[in-house]
């Protein structure tokens, strides 16, 4: 069985595709989302082999969500689009398919086809933007968009990732590996990352050094990063 997840703010394009997949026989459909929040949790969760996904979404747009997966972990992404342009610069670049709204059954044979035929994931770094400036968190049970601008930094723990601000810590299921490669965060030990504007002081220590943000908090940099860390500043 093939595992599929639909991402798609409008309920009724959900069902209409889903009502077209399971006539497929050998889709499993393994959640259905209405915005890229809910996606990355349900893409962490099933791990689904092929993602439809709708580029047109509010807030965080279905390219900025793949931009926020790993790359080696990367489903094969069909876009949905009722936007022309928008569908042929994601076939141009490579994207696995895409389908134009509303759905024609045809297609979507084509497309399934395709992906029974080719279970290698494509590369979609063109369609990409470089940079995230928004991060899908949440804290309990509710989902929360944290501005890349307001992260003084990030950490790991055994219990997952988690996002700090100057008023709060929440959790992401982002890795810390596309954090720092998809935002200004800087590497200053295993499991932390910290934002430049938000360092106050960097305090040399005998096991390396420590960063206090401009909130306050206390962030450990080990000698591995402390170089590199000085040198984006400045300092020898």
């Amino acid at each position: 069985m093939i595992s599929c997840l639909i991402v798609d703010d409008e309920p009724y394009a959900r069902q209409e595709l889903a009502d077209l997949l399971l006539q497929a026989g050998d889709l499993q459909i393994v959640g259905q989302c209405s915005n890229a929040l809910e996606a990355m949790q349900a893409i962490s969760k099933h791990k689904p082999d092929l993602v439809f996904l709708d580029i047109q979404m509010p807030r965080i747009s279905g390219m900025e969500l793949i931009a926020m997966l790993d790359p080696e972990t990367m489903p094969r992404v069909v876009f949905v689009t009722a936007y022309d342009e928008f569908a042929v610069r994601a076939f141009d670049n490579h994207a696995f398919d895409y389908l134009l709204k509303p759905l024609d059954e045809k297609r979507l044979r084509q497309t399934l086809e395709k992906v029974r035929k080719d279970l290698r994931p494509k590369s979609l770094d063109v369609l990409m933007p470089q940079y995230l400036e928004h991060l899908p968190c949440f804290s309990a049970n509710r989902l929360k968009i944290i501005a890349v601008k307001d992260v003084e930094y990030v950490f790991s723990d055994l219990s997952g990732i988690h996002v700090a601000t100057a008023k709060e810590k929440v959790h992401t299921e982002l890795t810390l590996k596309v954090l720092e490669e998809k935002t200004p965060l800087l590497r200053c030990h295993r499991q932390y990352l910290v934002a430049p504007s938000a360092i106050a002081e960097i305090e040399i220590l005998e096991t390396g050094a420590e960063v206090t943000t401009h909130s306050g908090a206390k962030v450990p940099v080990s000698r591995r990063f402390l170089k590199p860390l000085k040198q984006a500043f400045g300092f020898q």
